[in-house]
Parts: structure tokens; C-alpha cells; sequence
């Protein structure tokens, strides 16, 4: 009987890394309760990507965190993010919850989290970068019809703004200095931008450290401690 059980735990684990690539970690092995979210692919929005994409689907993570949220059995959630970008109001979404919860977290930017990925990487308590690791910024752009008109630019300003607003809000990059960056023709072939590697990311102020996954598992274990210290006091976050 508990054999058929843990199987059937497993195959809905297996199940639920194939269609979210999100795993609770530790049970029954740690002390420490921790949710994995992985952002994989390109963000999808309202509009469905290709089927040959991988993609993150909003619908998929935005009901996820806030199970997390309410969810007492959850201390922590680690970020692992590995994205070309997206939609940029999906992205902001997942970035805004993100950053809401009340639980400590982590993340984690493996390969790139470019474009829409920056809000995303930043938007956890602390942000770690491996050392090849890259971060792409560069302006709003729009696909499909545009109106060439004065009122479609100002509203992506706006939109160039959020993000930028954003990122300097939850990271140590100011936003006057993200906007240069963004608007830096010498760097990329085919667009204004800039490329950061890790070490770049973290001394231009994005992210916090450079590391991996031990440090980030290091990162979200201290969190947790001091996440208890102040339940125990009877302190909101």
C-alpha cells in the first residue's frame, strides 16, 4: 500500500515538472520547506507561442504563487530562470506576485533572463547570476501593427517605464542608468541595448551576487531562519 503510494507521488511530481516546472523540495529531508519555480523559455501572454517554443505560460504561475502564499506548509521559494523574454504584461504579472509574497525568495538566472526576464530576476528578495550568465535590457519594442502616430510612442514610454520603475525599485541599478543602458547603440548587432555577463549584472547593480545553486540554496536557508525569527516575534514581514 505505501509502496503504490509513493509511486503515485511520484508520477504526479513527474507530472507536475512537465507541465509547470515547478517541485516542492525537502519533504520529509530538510528543514526547510522550499517551493522550485523554474521561468523557462520565452513568457507567454494572452497569445499562444509557437508549439515549437518553450514557454512559460502567466495562467500556470500566477495561480501557483499564490497557492504558495497560502500555503503555511511553504517557507521559501527558489527562482530558477533561464528566459529570452515575452509578453511584457504577462511578465510584469509574474514579477509583481513575486515580489508580494510574504515568504522569503530566491532566484536564480542560469544561461540569460533577458528582456522582460530583468523584472523577473529581481523581483525575489535576493537574486543570484552564474558567472556566464546574461541579462539583455533594451527598449519596449512591439510586434504585428503599429500605428505610427505620437500616442503609440508615448504609451510605450509608459510601458518602457513600468519596467524600468520596477527594476530600480527592487534592485541597487538606478532607473536613469538602466534607460542608458537600454538605449546604448554600440553593443548589440541588430538593436540598442546592452548585454550584461554575471559579474557585469551584479556590478551595474541588477543582481545581488554572483553564484549558483549551492549559494542560492545557502541564500534561501538564511531567509527562512530570519522568515521564522519574525513569525516567532509576531512580526509581519
Amino acid at each position: 500500500m505505501e509502496e503504490m503510494q509513493n509511486m503515485e507521488k511520484q508520477e504526479k511530481e513527474t507530472e507536475q515538472i512537465k507541465e509547470t516546472g515547478s517541485l516542492e523540495l525537502s519533504e520529509g529531508k530538510s528543514d526547510y520547506r522550499v517551493y522550485l519555480l523554474t521561468i523557462i523559455g520565452e513568457i507567454e501572454g494572452h497569445e499562444a507561442v509557437s508549439g515549437n517554443t518553450k514557454a512559460t505560460k502567466y495562467e500556470h504561475l500566477l495561480p501557483k504563487l499564490a497557492e504558495i502564499e497560502s500555503n503555511d506548509e511553504i517557507e521559501g521559494v527558489l527562482i530558477l530562470l533561464h528566459t529570452l523574454g515575452g509578453d511584457v504584461e504577462a511578465g510584469l504579472a509574474i514579477a509583481e506576485m513575486i515580489a508580494s509574497l510574504s515568504k522569503p525568495t530566491v532566484s536564480l538566472v542560469l544561461g540569460g533572463s533577458h528582456s522582460i526576464g530583468g523584472p523577473l530576476a529581481v523581483s525575489a528578495d535576493y537574486s543570484f547570476i552564474v558567472p556566464s550568465g546574461t541579462m539583455i535590457v533594451h527598449p519596449v519594442r512591439s510586434s504585428g501593427m503599429f500605428i505610427g502616430v505620437i500616442q503609440s510612442y508615448r504609451n510605450m514610454e509608459k510601458t518602457q517605464d513600468r519596467i524600468t520603475k520596477f527594476i530600480s525599485e527592487h534592485s541597487r541599478i538606478t532607473q536613469k542608468r538602466l534607460e542608458k543602458l537600454m538605449l546604448d547603440p554600440s553593443q548589440l548587432v541588430k538593436d540598442v541595448g546592452t548585454l550584461l555577463e554575471g559579474r557585469e549584472a551584479v556590478e551595474e547593480g541588477m543582481i545581488d551576487e554572483v553564484g549558483g545553486i549551492r549559494e542560492a540554496f545557502r541564500k534561501i536557508h538564511t531567509l527562512i531562519d530570519e522568515y521564522r525569527d519574525r513569525k516567532a516575534r509576531g512580526e509581519n514581514r
